[in-house]
């Protein structure tokens, strides 16, 4: 039985989702030409972006990661996101979460043999004419729009609150040395396996014990190279008397130019979020986070940074890693 598309989600006010599933659109330039893959799925003969169910235990995003890799064998960062389809299938309704792939010339889509046969690079306009089910091309008008607007091609800026840590009541010995909670050394590893979806290359923390243990499971299993840098500006104690050297660090990941995640502490993140507020498109300011406590412990902001031109966010979004 095939997919009955809907248009979306606000045509059923309060109807439950049923099914959750997350895909990405992968693309390319061949020389100046745009081109998106689709792939040909066996059991519906159709057309369609490579996407899949969540599975128990992990995010949307490393839902989307894994059905890419598992279907078609590309393993490379997420994008900027690109919007959510709902659709009816026969549990009831469904949505599909899509983010934007860059796929390079080194890289080679594989179909499975099992869910997807066939591959097919494309422009958007015949992409438009071969998708068999409408709802598909939502995502692709996004993406389209975000190449129109200079934004489709990104790196992530990852803003980290380090894992939980034990209590300051019971710690007795420095504060720098406080390390994490049992709850937080999962939350560790949840924030290393979410961190493979974006493949920071640049790791910059506090120094303190809390903020390290953190970001190490992800250093230690990236599989690519992480440069790690630590900064004391961005300890408590340096931030409440220079709370500008910690901004400053913010500006420097612009610099940069390179995919990064930047982890502190909860006193430091109004600072931080202040000085990525400077860098937000017309219309993101509204969504970061303005209260106490910004984030919750292991929780992350990626703010999507067009690889040329000025320094700015064209999106961003907030996700928990998954806890158990």
């Amino acid at each position: 039985m095939t997919d009955t598309p809907v248009a979306d989600q606000t045509a059923h006010p309060g109807e439950d989702v049923a099914v959750r599933a997350a895909g990405a659109i992968p693309w390319r330039r061949a020389g100046d030409r745009l081109e998106v893959l689709l792939i040909h799925r066996p059991r519906y003969d159709d057309w369609s972006w490579p996407k899949g169910k969540l599975d128990s235990g992990e995010t949307l995003h490393e839902c989307a990661s894994r059905e890419i890799r598992e279907e078609i064998g590309l393993d490379a960062p997420l994008g900027v996101p690109l919007g959510v389809t709902h659709y009816r299938v026969a549990a009831g309704l469904k949505s599909v979460h899509y983010w934007a792939m860059h796929v390079d010339a080194s890289q080679r889509a594989v179909p499975d043999g099992d869910e997807v046969d066939q591959v097919h690079w494309c422009t958007p306009d015949e992409a438009d004419v071969l998708l068999s089910n409408r709802t598909d091309v939502a995502p692709l008008e996004a993406l389209v729009a975000a190449e129109r607007d200079s934004a489709l091609a990104t790196r992530p800026l990852i803003l980290l609150r380090h894992a939980k840590a034990k209590p300051r009541s019971s710690w007795t010995k420095a504060e720098g040395d406080r390390t994490l909670a049992a709850t937080g050394v999962r939350q560790a590893q949840a924030v290393a396996r979410l961190l493979q979806v974006w493949k920071p290359t640049r790791v910059v923390t506090s120094p303190w014990r809390r903020c390290v243990d953190t970001v190490l499971p992800y250093v230690r299993s990236s599989g690519v190279k992480v440069k790690v840098r630590l900064v004391d500006h961005l300890t408590e104690h340096r931030h409440s008397r220079k709370p500008h050297k910690a901004a400053d660090v913010v500006g420097r990941l612009f610099d940069k130019r390179r995919p990064a995640v930047l982890c502190s502490h909860r006193p430091v993140l109004p600072t931080l979020l202040g000085e990525f507020r400077k860098y937000l498109e017309p219309g993101l300011d509204d969504v970061l986070p303005v209260s106490d406590p910004y984030l919750a412990p292991g929780e992350v902001i990626v703010f999507h940074v067009p690889l040329e031109g000025r320094p700015r966010v064209v999106a961003l979004e907030q996700v928990k890693p998954f806890e158990d």
